[in-house]
């Protein structure tokens, strides 16, 4: 099959062609790629990077016309590409608070190899029947041309989000170009080369393409050039005239008027006095709680004239608005029939769009904007929460939110805010009153903890430079403020603002030291104390009473699992031992309750048990950290006047860069808690807290668990595996030992994170679950393995961890390691140092070793060691 030659033109197509080709030749060096980075959550936008197109409108200024949520009202970071793939920066020095276009500039020096011209605008030229072309960036191809015929001038603005950005009382021209994303800021042009709209948004169910009018682009345009020239050539702030009502006006035909109540005489006299063809009126919309209008106004109130002038169209009114800022105007309207005369004063677009904004552990909150005061029908100028960041969204503050009360002050404005931050200290915990913007009617309180690490910089106001396009940051709040807290200073003189906190040092750098010193050695891995002795033997008397605590996620037991939850009631004190074979059993849907002698050795773990909620700051997520947020239950493994300590397995606490706070089984409180060792190798780390935040209350009801690492378990062993339930109450059940030491093999993952590696492990025959972690111990409350989480990358497992693998480390901490040093609650301690093989170990089988060369000697003294376990 051969080849088919290109058909040639037809005479009507060719000629048709040619009509085009000069004109598209003419205007396309004069359309620009933008590609645009949003820095910051800002008003209705979200961090973000993409591309669109904005084409040249004044080549000797050097200012370019692109759609306003590409300029974006927050910070953003963009550059233009020419035809001739020169790329120059541009900066924003305009976008309208409400219509859909702005202006970037550019330097136009910078451009030496193309030949090109400004496209002039040319509102007037639109008609319905005009053929045009949208000539950008469609679908992010550089030059895409898509032909089209205007079919509408007087379509509604089109709603593209309920909680994003909206055009609004203006008309759209419409037609069936079919325009994609990238497209946006393309110039709508005719075949003399004029731009007669802007393309702005597109059907997602249609081939409908929506274009801005460019009436008042024209006049925003010739204000930015007459403040350029009048300022020596230098791009100043420039101030454009904008008027509003806060009301949104929607533009509805005499059919739907009829329904509302006109009158047939207001209607015979606007269709005599308005332009021939007219079919419709303005039609109150909506009114902004707060605005010139609310009260005044009302949905539904048709729009009649504007200090006797008679208004039904868009751009008729908002050249009245823009005329008048701080001035009255009188409005007739008309209202189920009888007619009403309102006086309101034209209020300054500008004063209620937001330019600046606080910057506080990675949240962006501002002022309510306009655009969002209509969309959620709430005042404008409250303070409005555009990104939670860190701080807010580790209290469950979600973006759109309103801030009403905050350390118990009213707050409405974002000053009040400042200076209530102001106030407080690094660690403190202070109750915040919010409401959704979807449920602004019911209130909802939450603790905030103030940032007490520093894990972002310090809040910080920026404030956006129209002259330089660059957002000036400013310290919200002096320096001496947001020291870091201590428990005895708060509790005397800030009673309102609670905070627990460890005393000493909190830098990110003081906790990455558990890999900072590693040697090696013949063994796999070794604990040495500062004297260079291994560590054999446990503590004992009181220095194993504040033992061994675990924490892995809560919250995730089904209906079935918790059936033992509150098996029975304790009172420590009044129970007495019984003798284990005589306990009696009961099954609840299948599960084993627990017995007396559970209960018992549930009343003796419970006060070491401890819950552990985990965040990682987003901007320390290192070492492959999956999550940013965790919780488990751990085990008091040592509690002194000093220095307490909770082990937890490391697959809920993964590094040492984040935020720990415990809660207490044995004591109603809540306090801070720090990252004191993160093993490399085996699954656990050690959490310490300041015993002396407990209170006097506090210290005499929490205690340390007795740990019990010898003799080690074995096969048939029955132990209680005891952990807490969401509501801080024990669970616990009567199990038996399956496998005392489990070879412990975790499959590589596809991104680098850690995997416990080099373990032995103890599995049981039944558990409350793959996700409910907690201690095993004997019936004495006598700890003999944490029973902690493990993960992969598709899934996670629970297994018991040898208490003695943790109660070396304790040693070693308590004593005083040979390790790097470490200030715990003010006291410097020499952390213990790891001795580490660079290596992985999996099990094999003997069969499998003896094909990779095994001797039989081996063979069978590793046979005499299996039967001896």
């Amino acid at each position: 099959m051969g080849f088919q030659k290109d058909m040639p033109l037809l005479p009507e197509k060719e000629a048709f062609a040619d009509d085009w080709a000069e004109t598209v030749n003419k205007v396309v060096p004069a359309v620009v790629v933008l590609q645009t980075t949003t820095c910051r959550a800002f008003d209705t936008e979200l961090p973000s990077s993409g591309s669109a197109t904005g084409f040249v409108v004044d080549k000797q200024r050097g200012i370019i016309l692109t759609n306003r949520h590409v300029v974006n009202p927050g910070p953003v970071n963009a550059q233009a590409i020419f035809l001739s793939n020169e790329e120059t920066p541009v900066r924003p020095i305009y976008r309208d608070p409400v219509h859909d276009f702005g202006f970037f500039s550019y330097d136009p020096d910078a451009i030496q190899f193309l030949n090109y011209e400004e496209i002039p605008l040319a509102p007037e030229a639109a008609f319905v029947g005009l053929e045009i072309r949208v000539i950008g960036n469609d679908s992010s191809e550089k030059v895409s041309i898509l032909s089209g015929i205007l079919a509408r001038l007087d379509r509604n603005a089109p709603t593209y989000e309920k909680d994003g950005y909206n055009d609004f009382n203006t008309f759209y021209l419409q037609a069936a170009s079919g325009t994609k994303p990238g497209s946006s800021g393309s110039p709508v042009i005719d075949k003399q080369g004029r731009a007669v709209a802007l393309n702005a948004g597109s059907s997602a169910s249609s081939s409908s393409a929506f274009y801005l009018p460019l009436e008042r682009v024209v006049r925003a345009l010739r204000l930015l050039q007459k403040f350029r020239d009048a300022h020596a050539n230098k791009w100043e702030t420039v101030s454009i005239p904008r008027g509003t009502l806060q009301v949104t006006f929607r533009h509805k035909g005499f059919d739907e008027t009829r329904r509302l109540g006109l009158r047939s005489e207001t209607e015979q006299m606007v269709r005599h006095a308005s332009l021939l063809g007219e079919t419709g009126m303005l039609v109150v919309d909506s009114v902004v709680p707060g605005g010139p209008a609310y009260g005044q106004l009302e949905p539904g109130d048709m729009l009649v004239s504007v200090d006797g002038e008679l208004i039904t169209q868009f751009l008729k009114l908002e050249t009245l608005l823009d005329d008048n800022v701080d001035q009255k105007i009188g409005l007739q309207i008309e209202r189920g029939g009888i007619s009403l005369t309102v006086d309101l004063m034209v209020e300054d677009l500008h004063t209620i769009t937001p330019n600046r904004f606080l910057e506080v552990s990675g949240a962006v909150i501002h002022p309510l904007s306009y655009q969002q005061a209509r969309n959620f029908s709430i005042q404008c100028g409250l303070v409005y929460v555009a990104e939670p960041g860190y701080m807010l969204e580790r209290s469950g503050v979600p973006r759109h939110a309103i801030i009403k009360k905050f350390s118990g002050v009213e707050i409405s404005q974002l000053e009040e805010l400042i200076l209530v931050f102001s106030k407080l200290y690094r660690g403190a915990r202070v109750p915040l009153e919010y409401v959704r913007h979807n449920d602004r009617h019911r209130a909802k309180s939450v603790i905030v903890y103030i940032d007490r690490h520093e894990w972002y910089d310090a809040p910080k106001i920026y404030t956006r430079d129209d002259s330089s396009g660059l957002w000036i940051a400013r310290p919200a709040i002096q320096p001496k403020f947001l020291q870091l807290s201590s428990w005895s200073n708060d509790a005397e003189q800030r009673p309102k603002i609670q905070s627990f906190s460890l005393s000493g040092e909190s830098t990110l750098a003081k906790h990455m030291h558990q890999s900072s010193k590693q040697e090696l050695t013949n063994g796999v891995v070794r604990i040495e104390d500062r004297n260079g002795h291994i560590s054999k033997e446990a503590h004992s008397g009181e220095e194993y009473n504040a033992k061994t605590k675990e924490c892995q996620e809560q919250g995730h037991f089904s209906s079935k699992e918790i059936v033992a939850a509150n098996c029975s009631s304790r009172e420590i004190g009044e129970i007495k031992l019984e003798d284990p074979s005589t306990t009696e059993k009961t099954v609840l849907n299948g599960i084993e309750a627990a017995t007396s002698t559970a209960s018992f050795a549930e009343s003796l773990i419970e006060p070491a048990l401890v819950t552990l909620e985990v965040d990682v700051p987003p901007s320390c997520l290192l070492d492959g950290v999956k999550a940013v947020a965790s919780s488990g239950t751990g085990v008091i493994v040592h509690h002194s006047q000093c220095m307490g300590l909770v082990a937890i397995d490391k697959n809920t606490v993964e590094i040492s860069a984040c935020d720990v706070m415990l809660s207490f089984a044995a004591f109603p409180i809540q306090i801070p808690g720090e990252v004191v060792f993160v093993h490399p190798v085996y699954n656990f780390a050690l959490v310490g807290y300041d015993p002396s935040a407990l209170g006097a209350d506090g210290a005499s009801m929490v205690h340390a668990a007795e740990l019990l690492p010898e003799p080690a378990l074995c096969r048939g062993d029955r132990v209680y595996l005891v952990g807490l339930s969401k509501n801080l109450r024990a669970l616990s059940r009567k199990s038996t030992v399956t496998n005392p030491c489990l070879a412990l093999y975790v499959h590589q993952v596809d991104r680098p994170r850690y995997g416990a590696t080099n373990m032995e492990v103890i599995e049981l025959d039944s558990g409350f679950g793959r996700e409910f972690t907690g201690v095993l111990c004997d019936e004495r409350g006598k700890v003999q393995a944490i029973w902690g989480s493990f993960s992969n990358q598709d899934y996670q497992f629970v297994r018991g961890i040898p208490i003695y693998m943790i109660s070396q480390i304790v040693d070693s901490i308590i004593c005083g390691g040979n390790g790097p040093s470490l200030l715990i609650n003010g006291v410097k301690r020499g952390m213990p140092l790891i001795r580490t093989l660079e290596v992985s170990l999996c099990p094999m089988l003997l069969s499998e070793a003896r094909n990779f060369g095994l001797s039989n000697d081996w063979i069978q003294t590793a046979k005499t060691l299996s039967f001896k376990e």
